[in-house]
C-alpha cells in the first residue's frame, strides 16, 4: 500500500514547518513490507495548496493520504476529525491571500469527517511514549481548507482512498526564550510514520473483510 503524506512551507516569518521537516524524512521510506511512504511538499496558499497534493497523489496513487501542518501552540500530536466549509483568518497566506468567513464550496456540506482511523492512531502513538489527542477543528486557515477539499475530493473518486489531516507542535529550535511547548524533530517523524502504518493497515482489513463478505 502507499501513503501519501503531505507537509507545508514555512509562513508567518518562520525558517521552519515542523510539518514539512518530519514528512519529508519519510519521503521514500519502506514502513513495512506492505507500505511504502513518499512525501510532498504544499505552498501555504488557498490558490495553490490543494492543487499541489491532488497532483501528487496523480503521479503516486496512494491508497492514504495524510495532509500534516503546524499547530503552534499544541502540546501533542493531533489527529483532526472534522474538516469545516469555511475560510476565515486575519492571516495572509504566503501570497498575502486573507480570506473572511467565506465558503469553500457554496454547494459543499458544513464539514466532513476524516476517514483515518482517528482513535486508533491516537492510541498507537501515546504507546510509543509522544503525546497524542483528538482535535475536532483543524482551524479556518489553510491547513483546513486543504482538510476540506481533500476530503471533498476523495468523495468522488472513483477510486476508494482514506484521508485525513494531522496537526503537529512547534519544534524546540522555534520556541528559544518563549514557554511554548514543542516536541522533537525525532518524535514528530516517527509518530506521522506510526500514523501512516496504522492508517494503511486498518484500511487494508477493511478492504479484505469487505471482500469476505
Amino acid at each position: 500500500m502507499r501513503v501519501l503524506l503531505s507537509g507545508f512551507a514555512p509562513f508567518g516569518g518562520s525558517k521552519l514547518n515542523p510539518s514539512w521537516e518530519a514528512v519529508r524524512r519519510l519521503d521514500g521510506v519502506q514502513a513495512t513490507e506492505t507500505i511504502e511512504l513518499f512525501a510532498t511538499k504544499l505552498p501555504v496558499s488557498y490558490r495553490e495548496a490543494s492543487e499541489r497534493l491532488f497532483a501528487s497523489a496523480r503521479v503516486i496513487c496512494p491508497d492514504v493520504i495524510i495532509a500534516v501542518g503546524q499547530a503552534g501552540g499544541r502540546e501533542s500530536i493531533t489527529p483532526e476529525l472534522f474538516a469545516l466549509n469555511k475560510s476565515d483568518s486575519e492571516n495572509p497566506d504566503n501570497e498575502g491571500m486573507v480570506l473572511s468567513d467565506q465558503l469553500i464550496f457554496e454547494d459543499g456540506p458544513e464539514n466532513y469527517e476524516s476517514t483515518l482511523p482517528v482513535h486508533e492512531i491516537i492510541e498507537s502513538i501515546r504507546e510509543m511514549g509522544i503525546p497524542a489527542d483528538l482535535s475536532k477543528s483543524a482551524g479556518s486557515f489553510v491547513c483546513n481548507h486543504v482538510f476540506y477539499k481533500l476530503m471533498h475530493g476523495l468523495g468522488r473518486s472513483e477510486r476508494t482512498i482514506i484521508g485525513g489531516f494531522i496537526h503537529v507542535p512547534y519544534l524546540p529550535e522555534q520556541t528559544l526564550g518563549a514557554e511554548v511547548p514543542s516536541l522533537s524533530i525525532d518524535q514528530i517523524t516517527e509518530a506521522l510514520k506510526k500514523t501512516a502504518i496504522v492508517s494503511a493497515e486498518v484500511f487494508s482489513q477493511k478492504i479484505r473483510l469487505s471482500k469476505s463478505v
